[in-house]
């Protein structure tokens, strides 16, 4: 279910599995559709898509996801929590590049390279990931 927390602020908890990531990707297209922000749609999804995958993938709590979008006056933050306190690996700006050889690991280099921002913090019951979208000019 989503839930306005502000005016220009959701948060939904979504299914830990892989269900997550076309709904989260729809919650981030409407969100930013009905408030007609800005941001680049399309990046949006995206890179949501591959944070709630990573959340799903890489923490091992059976607990909701919670997907957390935010319309700024100068574009758009999304976030998702999760319960696994671990830090998200290689989401600096200095991480080493995946493997050409390899299926995985593409994922983080995606928000690193698409967004202006992200990054990751602890919550009381995990953590964090977020990334930022200018405004279009």
């Amino acid at each position: 279910m989503l839930e306005a927390s502000g005016p220009a602020s959701w948060r939904v908890a979504l299914p830990h599995s892989a269900a997550a990531v076309p709904i989260a990707r729809a919650l981030v297209r409407t969100a930013l559709a009905d408030i007609e922000v800005s941001a680049d749609r399309d990046t949006a999804e995206l890179l949501t898509a591959e944070l709630v995958a990573n959340a799903v993938e890489h923490t091992r709590g059976g607990g909701p996801i919670q997907l957390v979008v935010e319309l700024l006056p100068t574009g758009c933050q999304v976030e998702v929590h999760d319960d696994d306190p671990a830090p998200p690996g290689h989401l600096s700006r200095h991480a080493p590049e995946p493997d050409p050889l390899q299926e995985h690991g593409r994922g983080l280099l995606l928000i690193r390279a698409l967004s202006s921002a992200c990054g990751h913090r602890a919550t009381d019951s995990g953590k964090a990931v977020w990334f930022t979208l200018p405004s279009r000019s």
